[in-house]
């Protein structure tokens, strides 16, 4: 299964290796112009040390993550996630949990910034708080069901399903997942 945190080490690695600077060297030069915004620092790295787009991006959230004093521990993001008015969406997300890692005991959960993932050999779920009304779950699904509910969606999952009570997390919901879970074996 491919773990996006692997595969960032293994980028950063080429990128070291093929640029000659290190992590901690890209830190310190992007410390010394002063640069704090992800953007400027991505500029910074193109037009200064020649890194593609996407090694530059990379790279740039990496020192960000340096000059604030490290990344955050998974609990700090999805408390982040779940903080203020939307508090009362945690017990969604609980659930969707729930019910993601009873499909097998092959799921992986990964915290990220803005949501959570489940993977099994792909990504076959996501799961997002937009707004304080709802919690967005994204599925890789073979075919649309028959439910107005659900919707095609376009980007990292083929269909969404905005739930705004528990209550919502039902059958259907549960057998959505467990569609998505058996497609990313």
């Amino acid at each position: 299964m491919a773990d996006p945190r692997e595969q960032a080490a293994t980028q950063l690695r080429n990128i070291e290796q093929s640029s000659g600077t290190t992590l901690a060297e890209f830190t310190a030069a992007v410390s010394e112009t002063g640069l704090d915004k992800h953007g400027q620092i991505l500029k910074y790295l193109k037009a200064e040390h020649g890194l593609t787009h996407g090694n530059a991006n990379l790279v740039a959230g990496l020192v960000r993550q340096e000059l604030e004093g490290g990344p955050p521990p998974e609990q700090d993001l999805l408390a982040a996630q779940y903080s203020g008015n939307k508090a009362h969406l945690l017990p969604i997300h609980d659930r969707l949990c729930e019910i993601a890692r009873s499909c097998g005991n092959d799921v992986e959960v990964v915290v990220q910034k803005t949501g959570v993932s489940f993977r099994r050999n792909k990504q076959f779920a996501l799961v997002q708080a937009p707004s304080s009304k709802r919690v967005q779950l994204g599925l890789n699904l073979a075919d649309t069901p028959g439910d107005t509910r659900i919707s095609e969606a376009k980007g990292m999952c083929s269909h969404r399903v905005d739930l705004t009570a528990l209550d919502e997390v039902d059958d259907a919901v549960r057998s959505w997942i467990s569609a998505a879970y058996e497609g990313a074996g």
